[in-house]
């Protein structure tokens, strides 16, 4: 069993419901899959800082605590998509993969503009989106307890350093591949849309949008319209036209 917990932030539920259901529907062995759902955790008791652009920035290092410290566990930012069965994760380990406590995706670049998402600052630092993509040997995680994540630096955590380098273990960059910093590529084994997906009315063309809208229609049998109408530009017309005429309500298809 692989177990998996993806990061939830409300305002990106659409993208954590269709990450999971690339995973499921792709999946070659069983799977389990968490969302990390900050209210979910009374332990967790730092504030949301101004630099957080989601609910689980920070939370997502609990993931060895929830695990009990056991066995292996994949932590994953919700604006992700699976285009492989994530099992094969397994067949991108080195070797010697038992004696790493962590194995990330090492990026190496600067961020291409300085806000992402729905207008959120974007940060550049070391080892910048590691984290977004770990599969944790939960048993050498040990340091990551709930009282060292409420009180470690947001830095000390995501550039890794509560770890010896040599316990860092490398996946291949097409396990986390980032939309927008990186070139298109339809051999990605898994999309990472780190500025900001087709879910937010900016990013509906973005690099590799079909594919997840793509995800969204398998899903639900339906196509994808932004819970505000407004941001879809066919639609404002009518919009418009339902709140100047009340009885017009509910028209807007």
């Amino acid at each position: 069993m692989l177990n998996i917990f993806i990061g939830y932030d409300k305002n990106e539920s659409a993208a954590y419901h269709t990450l999971s259901h690339s995973l499921l529907r792709r999946a070659t062995g069983p799977i389990s899959i968490t969302p990390l759902v900050r209210e979910h955790f009374p332990y967790f008791t730092r504030p949301r800082g101004p630099l957080e652009s989601t609910d689980f920035s920070l939370s997502r290092f609990l993931v060895p605590y929830l695990s009990g410290y056991q066995g292996h566990s994949l932590f994953m930012d919700c604006d992700m998509l699976a285009q492989v069965p994530i099992n094969e994760v397994w067949q991108d380990l080195p070797r010697d993969f038992k004696h790493k406590a962590v194995f990330v995706c090492p990026h190496d670049y600067t961020p291409i503009g300085d806000r992402k998402m729905q207008n959120q600052v974007q940060t550049t630092y070391p080892r910048k989106n590691w984290s977004s993509f770990m599969l944790f040997d939960n048993s050498e995680c040990r340091i990551l307890t709930p009282d060292y994540v409420n009180t470690a630096s947001g830095l000390q955590l995501h550039r890794f350093e509560w770890l010896q380098d040599a316990q860092i273990g490398f996946l291949p960059l097409e396990w986390n591949w980032l939309v927008g910093e990186y070139n298109a590529n339809p051999l990605a084994k898994l999309f990472h849309y780190t500025l900001g997906g087709p879910w937010f009315g900016k990013y509906r063309g973005c690099d590799h949008a079909e594919e997840w809208f793509d995800e969204f229609r398998h899903m639900t049998g339906m196509d994808y319209y932004p819970t505000q109408v407004w941001e879809q530009p066919a639609l404002k017309v009518v919009h418009t036209e339902a709140v100047g005429n009340p009885r017009s309500h509910g028209e807007c298809k």
